[in-house]
């Protein structure tokens, strides 16, 4: 029983303190490409930095590989449209020097529809 008890506290103490997945960094065109993944190994999100800064395409997704986000970083501020999907619409939200200029909301049904 004692041998069971301790088995039990090492598993779980284990499972506590498992390292979460190390982001990966590679160079691309004067660039570096990061790659965030969730505990379970699924990518997180992913994007380039310039200069230290964010800038070019990002795209961040859940746990189970569905795309949450996209949109675009120039000089570590959001410009562009940015795509926000959850289970029941999709937000699109146009940024001018990282402020919201315009915001348009679409439902799963209407979505459906076109």
């Amino acid at each position: 029983m004692k041998k069971l008890v301790i088995m039990s506290v090492l598993l779980a103490s284990g499972m506590m303190f498992a390292q979460e997945v190390e982001p990966k960094f590679e160079v691309v065109d004067q660039m570096v490409k990061a790659t965030y993944y969730h505990d379970n190994g699924q990518i997180k999100e992913q994007g380039f930095y310039l200069d230290g800064k964010l800038h070019g395409k990002w795209v961040s997704y859940n746990e189970n590989g569905t795309r949450q986000t996209t949109g675009e970083y120039q000089n570590g501020k959001k410009v562009g449209k940015w795509f926000f999907w959850n289970e029941n619409s999709l937000n699109e939200v146009d940024f001018n020097d990282s402020r919201v200029a315009d915001v348009k909301k679409w439902s799963r049904e209407a979505l459906a529809k076109n």
